[in-house]
C-alpha cells in the first residue's frame, strides 16, 4: 500500500506478517521526512526531518500519538516532540539522507508493532472545515504591515492538513472572516447558527476555529551601535484552537500553542506574508511548525470520533444523505438514524440531546459526497425528518 502525503513525504506500508515472533501485527513503514535548514544548522535540520518521518509513520500506522523518540546520528535519544504512541517502534533503519537547496530530507524504514487501540471509527474519513483565524490585536501587525497574516496562516494550515494521508480531511473555509471570541469561553451561549452554516456550506461535520492572540515584537537581537548589522527582533506567536461538531454543536477539543521566531527586518519594512521571504524567517518557520503540530494533534484527537451525516432530502422512501465515497462509504453500508434536539439545564444553558431510533437504512446509490439510502427491510420509516442524524454502523 502506497500513500502520497505531500510533494515532500511518501509513506509506504508493507505488511510483513510474523516479523515479530509473537505477533502478526508488525508492519514496515518507509517514510521520508523533510525540514528546512536554518542558519546552516544541518544537525538541527536532520533531527527535525527524522522527527517528521517518525511522527508521520506513527500517525499513519493508526497508533494514537503523544510522544516520539528522535533518531540523531543513528542513536535514539530523548523525546523531542509531543507524540506518544500505543504502538511500539521495534526497529529503525536509515535508508537515505540528502540536501536539496535549503531542505534536508531523510528516509527511514520503521518496524512498528501497533498494540492496536484502533477503533472501528478510524476506518472512515472525517471532514473538518478549516476557517479563517481571527487576528485579535490587529495593531500588532503594523510592524511589517502583515495584516493578512491570519489569512495566510489559515491557508498554510489547510495545506498542511491536505498534504496528509490521514483519515481527517480539510475543507477550505479560510476566505471568510469570522469573529470567534465567544467560542473560546466556558459558556454554552456561542452561535449554533454559525457552526451550522459553516458545516453546511463546507459539507463538513467538524469545524475548526482559531484566534491569534499575540504577534508582538520582543527584544531586539542586535546592537543599535552595530550599524553594519541588519535589524533583527524576536517576534511572538500565540494561537488558540477549538474544535466543534457541526452536527451537535458540541465543543470537542481546545488547545493553545505558542512560539517565537526571529523577525529579521527593519521596523519600516513592508513584508508580503504570501512570499517565501516571510516563510523563510524564523517567525514564519515557527508558525509552520505549530501548524504541523496542530495537524498531528487533530489527527490523533479525531481518529476515534464518529463519522456522522445528515438527511438532506426524502422522496418516495429514498433518503439522500451528505456522506459518500469520500467518507469511506460502500455500497450496502448500514446506517442508523437519530433525532437531535436540546435540553435546557437549570442555568438556562442548552445541552445537546440525542434520541436514537430503531430505524436502519442501507446505501443503494453512492456518489463522492452523497448517497441514496433506503430502509433495510423496505418498510416505511416513521417520524424521519430532514436534518436527522445518520450514523455509520461499524463492526468491532
Amino acid at each position: 500500500m502506497k500513500c502520497k502525503t505531500s510533494t515532500f513525504l511518501t509513506i509506504t506500508s508493507l505488511l510483513v506478517g510474523l516479523i515479530l515472533p509473537f505477533s502478526s501485527a508488525a508492519q514496515w513503514y518507509e517514510s521520508t521526512g523533510h525540514a528546512t535548514i536554518k542558519n546552516d544548522d544541518i544537525s538541527q535540520a536532520k533531527s527535525a526531518a527524522i522527527k517528521d518521518a517518525i511522527t508521520q509513520a506513527l500517525v499513519f500506522s493508526g497508533a494514537r500519538v503523544t510522544s516520539v523518540q528522535t533518531l540523531v546520528d543513528g542513536v535514539l535519544t530523548q523525546d523531542q516532540l509531543k507524540i506518544s504512541s500505543h504502538g511500539e517502534i521495534q526497529k529503525i533503519e536509515l535508508i537515505s539522507e540528502n540536501r536539496h537547496n535549503n531542505t534536508f530530507a531523510i528516509t527511514l524504514r520503521l518496524d512498528i508493532f501497533a498494540q492496536s487501540e484502533q477503533c472501528p471509527a478510524s476506518q472512515f474519513t472525517k471532514f473538518i472545515a478549516v476557517t479563517q483565524t481571527e487576528l485579535v490585536n490587529r495593531e500588532q501587525a503594523r510592524m511589517g504591515q502583515i495584516f493578512d497574516v491570519n489569512k495566510v496562516v489559515s491557508e498554510n494550515l489547510y495545506n498542511t492538513f491536505n498534504n496528509s494521508a490521514m483519515n481527517t480531511k480539510p475543507t477550505a473555509y479560510y476566505n471568510i472572516p469570522l469573529r470567534v471570541e465567544q467560542f473560546f469561553t466556558q459558556q454554552y451561549d456561542y452561535s449554533h447558527a454559525l457552526l451550522e452554516e459553516i458545516a453546511n456550506r463546507s459539507n463538513s461535520q467538524y469545524v475548526l476555529l482559531s484566534r491569534i492572540r499575540d504577534i508582538s515584537i520582543n527584544d531586539k537581537l542586535n546592537n543599535n551601535y552595530a550599524f553594519w548589522q541588519d535589524d533583527s527582533y524576536q517576534r511572538s506567536y500565540k494561537v488558540d484552537f477549538t474544535l466543534f461538531d457541526g452536527t451537535t454543536y458540541e465543543k470537542l477539543w481546545q488547545k493553545n500553542y505558542q512560539a517565537e521566531g526571529v523577525w529579521p527586518f527593519k521596523k519600516t519594512a513592508i513584508i508580503d506574508v504570501y512570499s517565501d521571504k516571510f516563510w523563510r524567517t524564523g517567525f514564519g518557520q515557527a508558525i509552520a511548525d505549530i501548524n504541523q503540530t496542530v495537524s498531528y494533534d487533530l489527527q490523533t484527537t479525531m481518529a476515534c470520533l464518529p463519522t456522522q451525516g445528515k438527511i438532506l432530502h426524502i422522496e418516495n422512501g429514498n433518503l439522500i444523505i451528505n456522506l459518500g465515497k469520500a467518507h469511506g462509504l460502500q455500497q450496502g453500508q448500514l446506517l442508523s438514524i437519530a433525532h437531535h434536539n436540546y435540553m435546557t439545564d437549570a442555568a438556562g444553558n442548552k445541552l445537546p440531546n440525542r434520541i436514537t431510533t430503531l430505524n436502519q437504512i442501507k446505501v443503494k446509490q453512492l456518489y463522492q459526497q452523497s448517497a441514496v439510502a433506503v430502509s433495510v427491510d423496505q418498510q416505511p420509516l416513521p417520524n424521519i425528518q430532514i436534518n436527522d442524524i445518520v450514523d455509520l454502523i461499524t463492526v468491532d
